[in-house]
């Protein structure tokens, strides 16, 4: 008693998402975890201090920079894993 093959599945259609140029896509991660880009502006700011301590001849301030280069890198690197693993437990 069969009624006939059964109808065709519609294909579902798959998600759209708005392009994103990269200043949209900037924003969006700044906004989502904004301590990564404050990290990195400080590790640049640090980095030019010390060389231009480094130029002028003042190696004791050099030295100092670029230790303090050191420490704000590893803060934007704690902020990045950090940003990283509130995003991963926000989407549970």
């Amino acid at each position: 008693m069969a009624a006939g093959p059964p109808p065709p599945l519609e294909p579902c259609p798959l998600p759209t998402f708005p392009e994103e140029g990269f200043t949209e896509k900037f924003l969006r991660k700044t906004r989502e975890n904004p301590l990564v880009p404050l990290g990195c502006l400080c590790t640049v700011s640090v980095l030019a201090y010390g060389i231009i301590c480094f130029k002028k001849g003042n190696t004791r301030r050099s030295q100092l920079m670029m230790r303090a280069r050191v420490i704000a890198q590893g803060f934007t690197f704690a902020a990045l894993l950090g940003g990283m693993v509130a995003t991963a437990v926000k989407s549970r």
